[in-house]
């Protein structure tokens, strides 16, 4: 046993070697999120259907649920490479076609856009298994800890181009969220080209446990899965509520008055809060369990969210960044579980895209109806689900090691 230890460390070193281009390529993709999908909600009030603020994240959020499956099939049947590399040029095509629809104010085709980078999403926002996948056990939470510090690189990148994208939006005429569509676009075609260089260290396929299949599972089988249940509570839950309140507090910030530039910084902090301290987050849960994720996750989320009903532009700020960081725990531990279940990653991924779809469609019914504050208490209160989550962790812990 004592030899066995020090051959895996310079496999691992080499293994996350070989992971910069997908490091690299989700960077990207954090940034051409940053400056188009996350401010959606402005486009549709610049649009003429504020009422409808919500309307582009539910797509966005139900595209990806019904690509999160098929991709999922698809990097299972033909390698993680393939399908990363469609996805990431369905991102751009889509990117390319929100930025004419604002522009030439065609909201249908603003729309189609919206919904092509969702179900891009639903398939690139599966790196992150690429990468866990890449390494032993013990080292996952490490690995996708820095799948999101190369993330929040690319998202701070995005926002110090602020004011140059201000500048392009006046030469094409338009403003800049909605021009910031069309430098996604270019950043997803460079992540796409980016996947031409990558080589994955193993497949999805060989880290299949006993029971799974190469077959893309319903829901009802996927939820048979021991472990799949509890933890697809805690990343719906997160996914949800953050993708819920990321999308729908700028409007609430536009509304109170601030510019381009400051809603970009909010939304930089709360990428920070997402990405910035995976550093951290990823070995402290591979130190201390997922537990320990789920249980922070929740606080955090449930004050972020009692927060963002606070005054001032101070407390949207601290809301977005306790936002991200909730989320962040929650998001490892999940997906940290559920590398062990291949055959079920794209289903599980789905109901979180289904959660968040729901969340920010209602979500602009409410604040249209009885205002923010309502909304971020509803979601102070449902961002408390992962702590059952952690209790079931806390249970199955003892059988799922011996099954290892």
């Amino acid at each position: 046993m004592s030899k066995a230890v020090p051959a895996a460390q310079p496999t691992s070193r080499i293994e996350l070697g070989r992971l910069v281009p997908l490091y690299a390529a989700q960077a990207l993709a954090t940034g051409a999120t940053t400056v188009s999908t996350i401010l959606a909600s402005i486009i549709m009030g610049t649009l003429g259907f504020g009422t409808l603020s919500g309307l582009p994240s539910t797509l966005i959020s139900v595209s990806a649920a019904l690509s999160a499956g098929f991709f999922g099939a698809l990097m299972l049947r033909s390698g993680r490479r393939l399908g990363l590399g469609l996805a990431f040029a369905l991102g751009t095509l889509g990117a390319v076609l929100g930025f004419f629809g604002g522009k030439l104010g065609l909201t249908p085709l603003f729309l189609v856009g919206a919904s092509m980078m969702g179900a891009a999403q639903g398939g690139y926002q599966q790196a992150r298994y690429a990468a866990a996948e890449s390494v032993p056990d013990n080292r996952r939470g490490t690995a996708l800890g820095a799948l999101m510090l190369m993330s929040v690189l690319g998202s701070f990148l995005m926002t110090g181009f602020s004011r140059p994208i201000e500048r392009l939006a006046v030469t094409f005429g338009t403003t800049p969220e909605i021009v910031g569509w069309l430098v996604g676009g270019g950043l997803l075609g460079v992540a796409a080209l980016l996947m031409l260089l990558w080589t994955p260290v193993r497949e999805p396929a060989v880290a299949t446990v006993a029971g799974a299949t190469r077959k893309a599972p319903t829901f009802s089988e996927a939820f048979r899965v021991p472990g799949v249940r509890s933890t697809a509570l805690a990343l719906a839950t997160a996914q949800g509520l953050m993708v819920t309140l990321m999308s729908l507090t700028p409007l609430r910030a536009h509304n109170m008055g601030m510019d381009h530039s400051s809603i970009a910084a909010l939304i930089s902090g709360h990428i920070l809060g997402m990405f910035g301290f995976g550093w951290l987050t990823g070995p402290l849960i591979d130190r201390l369990g997922v537990r320990v994720g789920y249980v922070g996750g929740a606080v955090l989320l449930s004050t972020a969210a009692l927060t963002a009903a606070l005054p001032g532009a101070g407390a949207l700020g601290l809301s977005m960044f306790l936002l991200g960081l909730g989320w962040n725990l929650a998001f490892v531990s999940g997906s940290k579980s559920l590398t062990r279940f291949p055959a079920v990653q794209g289903v599980t991924d789905g109901l979180g895209y289904i959660t968040a779809g729901a969340g920010t469609l209602l979500g602009g019914f409410v604040i249209a109806r009885a205002g923010f504050p309502m909304l971020a208490y509803s979601c102070a209160v449902l961002a408390l689900l992962p702590l059952f989550s952690a209790w079931r962790a806390g249970k199955s812990a003892a059988p799922v090691q011996k099954a290892a």
